[in-house]
C-alpha cells in the first residue's frame, strides 16, 4: 500500500500579469501550462494515441474522463525515470492520489517506485504542485535490474509452450510463482515484482505484481486488484481474461505457506486452487474490493481446476468417493481433493469422512504397504470453497 505525505506550501509568483499561488521554486512552464498560454506536453485532450507501456491500462480505461491528464502525464513523468517533477496538470491532491494508484496497478513494470511517496500541494489553490516518490533501485542500477527481470519473467514463459491452452499457461504462472516464491512480511521491496522475481520472498502485492508483469509480457490481459480480506486486513490480487470472460487469480492464498499462517494451521503442504480463474461467488465470500473503479463481473466457471481435473463432485455418493480415496492412496498420489457441488453434498462428506472414518480403509492399506501399525492424516477443509483435503502422511 502508497504511503502517502502531504506538504503545504506557499508562494506568490507574477506571470503575464496574472497572480499564482505556487510551491517556492516552480517552474515558468507549469504556470504557463496552467494559465492555458501552452498545451500540457503530456496530454492533448481528443487524442486518443499515447505510449501505454503496450499493456492494456484497465483503470486508465474505467476512471472518469477527468483523470486522463493527469494519469497520461504521471504515468509518462514515472516510466520515464522522474522520482520527482513538477505537475502540470490541475489537480487537487484527492484525484492526484486516484490516478497515481491507477497508474501503479496498471503498470507494475515501474519496479523501482517504492511504497511511500509525497505531494507537495498549496494552500490557496488546493492544487498539487509536485511529487517525490520512495526510490528502491537507484537510477543508475535499473537498467541492470529491468534486464534481470524480464529474464525471470522469461524463464517462467518459457516453462510454457504457445500450443498450451490460455488457461494452462495462466496455470503454469501461478504454480510457477507458488513454487518459487516464499510469502514473507519482512521481505523487503515487497511491494515490487522484484520481491516475487529476483529475492523470491515477498507478500500479496509483490506475487499480484509479479503474476500481472509476467502475463503482460505473455500477451494476456491481466489487472491488479486491491481490497479487504475478511479480517479487515489490505489485500491484493488479480483478475485476468481468457476469452471474453474474467477470473479472479489469487497467487497469495495459494500458496500452502501462507494459508497455514493465516488459516487453520492443518500442515497441508499441497498447493492450493481455490484461487485460480476462481467467480465472483466464489471469492468474495472472503475478499472485498475497492471501488475506484469497477471491475468486470467473472461469473464463468469453465476453468474451475476441480472440475477439469476430475475432482468435482456435485452430490454426495459414498461409493463414488470411497472408490476415489482407495484409487488414490493405490496409485502413490500424495492426496486427495475433493470439491462438492452443493453444501448439503459437502456437509455430509465432512460428517462421513471425519466422524464415520471413511477413510479408515485407505489407512489401512497404507500401514499394510509400510509395514506400520498406525497412519497419520493431515486434513483440511474449506467451508467457502467446500473443497476438502485429506493429504496421505504418517
Amino acid at each position: 500500500m502508497v504511503k502517502k505525505t502531504l506538504l503545504i506550501l506557499f508562494s506568490i509568483a507574477l506571470f503575464s500579469g496574472i497572480v499564482f499561488a505556487l510551491v517556492p521554486h516552480t517552474a515558468v512552464k507549469q504556470m504557463a501550462v496552467r494559465s492555458g498560454l501552452i498545451e500540457n506536453t503530456f496530454y492533448h485532450e481528443g487524442d486518443t494515441e499515447w505510449d501505454n507501456g503496450g499493456v492494456e491500462e484497465y483503470y486508465f480505461n474505467n476512471l472518469p474522463s477527468k483523470y486522463n491528464e493527469i494519469y497520461r502525464e504521471l504515468y509518462s513523468r514515472l516510466s520515464a525515470g522522474e522520482d520527482e517533477a513538477e505537475i502540470y496538470a490541475k489537480v487537487n491532491v484527492d484525484d492526484f492520489w486516484t490516478a497515481y494508484y491507477c497508474v501503479l496497478a496498471d503498470h507494475p513494470e515501474l519496479f523501482w517506485i517504492g511504497s511511500s511517496a509525497q505531494v507537495q500541494s498549496n494552500a490557496v489553490t488546493g492544487l498539487v504542485a509536485g511529487y517525490t516518490i520512495e526510490s528502491t533501485v537507484p537510477e543508475n542500477e535499473r537498467p541492470t535490474t529491468r534486464a534481470m527481470l524480464e529474464e525471470a519473467a522469461d524463464k517462467c514463459i518459457r516453462m510454457t509452450d504457445e500450443t498450451w491452452s490460455d488457461y494452462g499457461r495462466i496455470k503454469s504462472v501461478y504454480e510457477y510463482l507458488i513454487d518459487t516464491v516464499e510469502y514473507n512480511a519482512d521481505a523487503p521491496d515487497n511491494q515490487c515484482i522484484q520481491s516475487a522475481l529476483l529475492n523470491h520472498q515477498s507478500v500479496c502485492a509483490g506475487y499480484s505484481k509479479a503474476f500481472q508483469y509476467i502475463c503482460h509480457r505473455m500477451g494476456y490481459f491481466c489487472t491488479y486488484v486491491t481490497g479487504k480480506i475478511n479480517n479487515g486486513g489490505d489485500h491484493a490480487w488479480n483478475i485476468v481474461r481468457i476469452g471474453e470472460n474474467y477470473y479472479h487469480v489469487d497467487v497469495t492464498w495459494g500458496d500452502p505457506v501462507f494459508a497455514g499462517t493465516v488459516e487453520d494451521g492443518t500442515g497441508i503442504t499441497l498447493m492450493n486452487y481455490n484461487y485460480l480463474c476462481c467467480t465472483d461467488a466464489e471469492i468474495l465470500t472472503t475478499h472485498t474490493p475497492d471501488t475506484t473503479v469497477p471491475l468486470p463481473p467473472c461469473t464463468d466457471d469453465s476453468y474451475n481446476y476441480y472440475r477439469i481435473n476430475g475432482m468435482y463432485y456435485e452430490n454426495w455418493d459414498r461409493d463414488v468417493i470411497y472408490q476415489a480415496m482407495m484409487d488414490s492412496v493405490m496409485s502413490g498420489s500424495p492426496a486427495i481433493v475433493m470439491k462438492f457441488g452443493t453444501q448439503e453434498a459437502y456437509e455430509t462428506a465432512k460428517y462421513e469422512l471425519f466422524t464415520n472414518r471413511l477413510y479408515y480403509d485407505a489407512d489401512q492399506y497404507l500401514m499394510k504397504l509400510n509395514g506400520v501399525s498406525t497412519w497419520n492424516n493431515r486434513y483440511a477443509t474449506d467451508d467457502e470453497f467446500r473443497v476438502i483435503t485429506i493429504q496421505w502422511q504418517n
